[in-house]
Protein backbone atom coordinates (compact mmCIF):
# COMPACT_ATOMS: atom_id res chain seq x y z
CA UNK A 1 0.00 0.00 0.00
CA UNK A 2 1.28 3.34 -0.72
CA UNK A 3 0.90 6.09 2.01
CA UNK A 4 -0.28 9.40 1.04
CA UNK A 5 3.21 10.53 2.60
CA UNK A 6 5.03 8.81 0.23
CA UNK A 7 2.69 9.64 -3.00
CA UNK A 8 3.31 13.19 -1.56
CA UNK A 9 7.15 12.36 -1.99
CA UNK A 10 6.82 11.27 -4.91
CA UNK A 11 5.11 13.83 -6.31
CA UNK A 12 7.50 16.19 -5.56
CA UNK A 13 10.33 13.92 -6.78
CA UNK A 14 8.78 13.10 -9.93
CA UNK A 15 8.01 16.56 -10.77
CA UNK A 16 4.49 15.76 -10.55
CA UNK A 17 3.96 18.72 -8.79
CA UNK A 18 5.89 21.49 -6.84
CA UNK A 19 8.11 23.42 -9.43
CA UNK A 20 6.78 21.62 -12.72
CA UNK A 21 8.12 21.70 -16.44
CA UNK A 22 5.13 24.11 -17.44
CA UNK A 23 6.28 27.32 -16.98
CA UNK A 24 4.71 30.39 -16.60
CA UNK A 25 4.71 32.13 -19.38
CA UNK A 26 3.00 28.96 -21.02
CA UNK A 27 0.31 29.43 -19.10
CA UNK A 28 -0.32 32.34 -19.11
CA UNK A 29 -0.33 32.26 -22.69
CA UNK A 30 -3.21 29.74 -22.16
CA UNK A 31 -5.06 31.80 -20.18
CA UNK A 32 -4.90 34.67 -22.59
CA UNK A 33 -6.30 32.32 -25.03
CA UNK A 34 -9.06 30.47 -23.08
CA UNK A 35 -10.42 34.16 -22.09
CA UNK A 36 -10.69 34.84 -26.27
CA UNK A 37 -12.07 31.46 -26.65
CA UNK A 38 -9.99 29.87 -28.22
CA UNK A 39 -10.99 26.25 -28.96
CA UNK A 40 -7.30 25.60 -28.95
CA UNK A 41 -7.53 25.74 -25.41
CA UNK A 42 -11.16 25.41 -24.48
CA UNK A 43 -10.92 21.74 -25.18
CA UNK A 44 -14.89 21.53 -26.33
CA UNK A 45 -15.98 23.44 -23.53
CA UNK A 46 -18.51 26.25 -23.97
CA UNK A 47 -17.68 28.76 -20.71
CA UNK A 48 -21.31 29.55 -19.39
CA UNK A 49 -19.20 32.74 -17.19
CA UNK A 50 -16.76 35.86 -18.89
CA UNK A 51 -13.16 34.15 -18.06
CA UNK A 52 -10.94 37.01 -18.19
CA UNK A 53 -6.87 36.33 -17.37
CA UNK A 54 -7.20 37.71 -14.17
CA UNK A 55 -10.29 35.24 -13.69
CA UNK A 56 -8.36 32.74 -14.47
CA UNK A 57 -5.30 33.19 -12.90
CA UNK A 58 -7.19 33.45 -9.21
CA UNK A 59 -8.66 30.42 -10.59
CA UNK A 60 -5.85 28.20 -10.70
CA UNK A 61 -4.39 29.78 -8.12
CA UNK A 62 -7.17 28.23 -6.00
CA UNK A 63 -7.49 25.01 -7.88
CA UNK A 64 -3.45 24.33 -8.74
CA UNK A 65 -1.71 26.30 -6.05
CA UNK A 66 0.05 28.39 -9.08
CA UNK A 67 0.99 31.91 -7.84
CA UNK A 68 -1.92 34.33 -7.59
CA UNK A 69 0.46 37.23 -8.65
CA UNK A 70 -0.52 38.61 -12.20
CA UNK A 71 3.04 40.65 -12.54
CA UNK A 72 4.92 37.02 -12.09
CA UNK A 73 5.44 36.33 -15.45
CA UNK A 74 8.40 34.16 -15.84
CA UNK A 75 9.70 31.23 -14.46
CA UNK A 76 8.32 27.32 -13.56
CA UNK A 77 4.39 27.35 -12.51
CA UNK A 78 3.95 25.61 -8.91
CA UNK A 79 1.62 22.61 -7.77
CA UNK A 80 0.78 22.31 -4.69
CA UNK A 81 0.61 18.54 -4.28
CA UNK A 82 -1.05 18.90 -1.35
CA UNK A 83 -4.16 19.71 -4.15
CA UNK A 84 -2.79 17.09 -6.04
CA UNK A 85 -3.79 14.56 -3.30
CA UNK A 86 -6.94 15.90 -2.61
CA UNK A 87 -8.01 15.65 -6.52
CA UNK A 88 -6.53 12.38 -6.74
CA UNK A 89 -8.68 11.50 -3.55
CA UNK A 90 -11.80 12.55 -5.10
CA UNK A 91 -11.09 10.73 -8.10
CA UNK A 92 -10.72 7.49 -7.11
CA UNK A 93 -13.60 8.52 -5.19
CA UNK A 94 -15.71 8.84 -8.23
CA UNK A 95 -14.26 5.69 -9.66
CA UNK A 96 -15.30 3.61 -6.58
CA UNK A 97 -18.59 5.33 -7.25
CA UNK A 98 -18.79 3.87 -10.75
CA UNK A 99 -17.35 0.31 -9.75
CA UNK A 100 -19.56 -0.28 -6.97
CA UNK A 101 -22.74 0.24 -9.41
CA UNK A 102 -20.70 -1.60 -12.20
CA UNK A 103 -21.31 1.14 -14.25
CA UNK A 104 -20.37 1.90 -18.03
CA UNK A 105 -16.93 4.09 -18.52
CA UNK A 106 -14.84 4.44 -21.66
CA UNK A 107 -11.29 5.82 -21.12
CA UNK A 108 -9.43 8.25 -23.53
CA UNK A 109 -6.46 9.96 -23.55
CA UNK A 110 -4.86 13.17 -25.73
CA UNK A 111 -1.01 12.21 -24.17
CA UNK A 112 -0.61 8.42 -25.30
CA UNK A 113 2.88 8.39 -24.81
CA UNK A 114 2.71 9.58 -21.25
CA UNK A 115 -0.57 8.52 -19.88
CA UNK A 116 -2.06 5.70 -21.33
CA UNK A 117 -0.58 3.03 -18.65
CA UNK A 118 -2.43 5.21 -15.70
CA UNK A 119 -5.34 4.84 -17.39
CA UNK A 120 -5.14 1.25 -18.60
CA UNK A 121 -4.72 0.26 -15.05
CA UNK A 122 -7.81 1.18 -13.62
CA UNK A 123 -9.32 0.12 -16.67
CA UNK A 124 -8.48 -2.91 -16.39
CA UNK A 125 -9.43 -3.05 -12.72
CA UNK A 126 -12.93 -1.80 -13.26
CA UNK A 127 -13.37 -4.51 -16.01
CA UNK A 128 -11.83 -7.48 -13.34
CA UNK A 129 -15.05 -5.90 -11.23
CA UNK A 130 -17.56 -6.03 -13.72
CA UNK A 131 -17.78 -2.55 -15.20
CA UNK A 132 -18.26 -2.76 -19.24
CA UNK A 133 -15.14 -0.71 -20.74
CA UNK A 134 -16.54 1.24 -23.90
CA UNK A 135 -14.25 0.61 -26.69
CA UNK A 136 -17.29 2.27 -29.36
CA UNK A 137 -16.06 3.42 -33.49
CA UNK A 138 -13.12 1.51 -33.20
CA UNK A 139 -11.20 2.64 -36.32
CA UNK A 140 -13.37 5.60 -37.25
CA UNK A 141 -11.65 8.68 -38.90
CA UNK A 142 -11.31 11.83 -37.18
CA UNK A 143 -10.50 15.38 -39.36
CA UNK A 144 -9.08 17.44 -36.59
CA UNK A 145 -7.45 20.77 -37.22
CA UNK A 146 -3.79 21.08 -36.20
CA UNK A 147 -1.04 23.83 -36.22
CA UNK A 148 -0.30 22.37 -39.78
CA UNK A 149 -3.92 22.25 -40.89
CA UNK A 150 -6.44 20.05 -40.84
CA UNK A 151 -5.02 16.34 -40.14
CA UNK A 152 -7.03 12.63 -40.63
CA UNK A 153 -6.47 10.62 -37.65
CA UNK A 154 -7.71 6.59 -36.76
CA UNK A 155 -9.92 6.38 -33.36
CA UNK A 156 -8.00 3.22 -31.77
CA UNK A 157 -8.17 1.56 -28.39
CA UNK A 158 -5.69 -0.08 -26.12
CA UNK A 159 -6.39 -1.82 -23.41
CA UNK A 160 -9.68 -0.40 -23.08
CA UNK A 161 -7.93 3.17 -23.49
CA UNK A 162 -9.17 5.91 -26.64
CA UNK A 163 -6.69 7.29 -28.31
CA UNK A 164 -6.07 8.67 -32.16
CA UNK A 165 -3.02 7.93 -34.32
CA UNK A 166 -2.50 9.71 -37.75
CA UNK A 167 -4.49 8.16 -40.46
CA UNK A 168 -1.87 5.11 -42.18
CA UNK A 169 0.48 5.30 -39.40
CA UNK A 170 2.08 2.19 -38.56
CA UNK A 171 5.28 1.02 -36.75
CA UNK A 172 7.12 1.52 -33.72
CA UNK A 173 7.10 5.11 -34.10
CA UNK A 174 2.84 5.08 -34.24
CA UNK A 175 2.48 2.70 -31.46
CA UNK A 176 1.12 4.73 -28.42
CA UNK A 177 -0.59 7.36 -30.80
CA UNK A 178 -0.75 10.98 -31.64
CA UNK A 179 -0.75 13.78 -28.89
CA UNK A 180 -4.14 15.89 -29.10
CA UNK A 181 -6.16 18.55 -26.87
CA UNK A 182 -9.41 18.21 -29.37
CA UNK A 183 -12.64 17.28 -28.25
CA UNK A 184 -13.70 15.85 -31.51
CA UNK A 185 -12.37 12.10 -30.71
CA UNK A 186 -15.23 11.78 -27.93
CA UNK A 187 -17.74 13.00 -29.70
CA UNK A 188 -16.75 10.60 -32.26
CA UNK A 189 -16.82 7.71 -29.79
CA UNK A 190 -20.24 8.92 -28.60
CA UNK A 191 -21.79 8.65 -32.12
CA UNK A 192 -20.47 4.97 -32.40
CA UNK A 193 -22.02 3.75 -28.88
CA UNK A 194 -25.30 5.86 -29.75
CA UNK A 195 -25.19 4.59 -33.40
CA UNK A 196 -24.56 0.87 -31.81
CA UNK A 197 -27.15 1.04 -29.72
CA UNK A 198 -25.88 0.87 -26.71
CA UNK A 199 -25.63 2.62 -22.66
CA UNK A 200 -23.81 5.69 -22.61
CA UNK A 201 -21.15 5.69 -20.42
CA UNK A 202 -22.04 6.90 -16.87
CA UNK A 203 -18.06 7.97 -16.53
CA UNK A 204 -15.62 9.26 -18.80
CA UNK A 205 -12.19 8.99 -17.40
CA UNK A 206 -9.23 11.12 -19.43
CA UNK A 207 -8.08 14.27 -20.27
CA UNK A 208 -8.00 17.56 -22.51
CA UNK A 209 -10.75 16.65 -24.89
CA UNK A 210 -11.67 13.82 -23.93
CA UNK A 211 -13.08 15.19 -20.39
CA UNK A 212 -14.55 18.79 -21.50
CA UNK A 213 -15.94 17.15 -24.66
CA UNK A 214 -17.89 14.82 -22.31
CA UNK A 215 -18.13 17.33 -19.41
CA UNK A 216 -20.15 19.66 -21.96
CA UNK A 217 -22.77 16.99 -23.12
CA UNK A 218 -23.76 16.00 -19.83
CA UNK A 219 -21.71 12.74 -19.41
CA UNK A 220 -19.90 12.75 -16.10
CA UNK A 221 -16.12 13.40 -16.45
CA UNK A 222 -12.93 13.09 -14.35
CA UNK A 223 -9.71 14.08 -15.44
CA UNK A 224 -5.65 15.02 -15.15
CA UNK A 225 -4.75 18.52 -16.14
CA UNK A 226 -1.74 20.94 -16.30
CA UNK A 227 -0.90 24.05 -15.19
CA UNK A 228 -1.92 25.29 -18.65
CA UNK A 229 -5.02 23.14 -19.41
CA UNK A 230 -7.47 25.76 -17.46
CA UNK A 231 -10.78 24.31 -19.53
CA UNK A 232 -10.45 21.01 -17.10
CA UNK A 233 -10.37 23.70 -14.19
CA UNK A 234 -13.30 25.85 -15.53
CA UNK A 235 -15.47 23.29 -16.29
CA UNK A 236 -14.93 21.80 -12.46
CA UNK A 237 -15.76 25.14 -11.30
CA UNK A 238 -18.97 25.37 -13.65
CA UNK A 239 -20.02 22.42 -12.74
CA UNK A 240 -19.64 20.46 -16.08
CA UNK A 241 -16.40 18.58 -15.01
CA UNK A 242 -16.64 16.35 -11.53
CA UNK A 243 -13.03 16.15 -10.64
CA UNK A 244 -9.63 17.92 -12.52
CA UNK A 245 -6.31 16.69 -10.95
CA UNK A 246 -3.73 19.21 -11.01
CA UNK A 247 -0.17 17.80 -11.73
CA UNK A 248 2.00 17.81 -14.61
CA UNK A 249 1.04 15.63 -17.69
CA UNK A 250 3.93 14.99 -19.53
CA UNK A 251 6.55 13.62 -17.49
CA UNK A 252 8.04 9.87 -17.98
CA UNK A 253 5.53 7.47 -18.16
CA UNK A 254 6.48 5.45 -15.49
CA UNK A 255 6.13 8.12 -12.61
CA UNK A 256 2.85 7.66 -13.42
CA UNK A 257 2.56 3.90 -12.06
CA UNK A 258 2.16 4.48 -7.95
CA UNK A 259 -0.49 7.38 -8.89
CA UNK A 260 -2.41 4.03 -10.25
CA UNK A 261 -1.80 2.01 -7.42
CA UNK A 262 -2.78 4.80 -5.04
CA UNK A 263 -6.05 5.69 -6.76
CA UNK A 264 -6.97 2.03 -6.86
CA UNK A 265 -6.21 1.42 -3.33
CA UNK A 266 -8.14 4.01 -2.19
CA UNK A 267 -11.04 3.41 -4.52
CA UNK A 268 -11.04 -0.35 -3.01
CA UNK A 269 -10.03 -1.61 -6.23
CA UNK A 270 -6.36 -3.32 -5.63
CA UNK A 271 -5.91 -6.66 -7.10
Amino acid sequence: MLSTGALRAHLLAARLAGPVATTREESLRSYRLFAARDPRVTLGLDPESDWGERDLIALMADRCGVSADPAQVTGPDVIDPERTLSGLGAFAERLGDVAARRGVVMFGTGHPHRLLGFYAGLADALSAVGCEVLTPAQGRCVDITTRFGVRTYNLEYVRGVALVREHGARGAGSVTGAHTHSPLPVRAALEGVVEGGGPLPQLVVGDHGWVCGAGQLGIEAIGLADTDDPALFVGEAEGRVSVAVPLDDAVRSDYYRPLTRYVLNRACLSQ
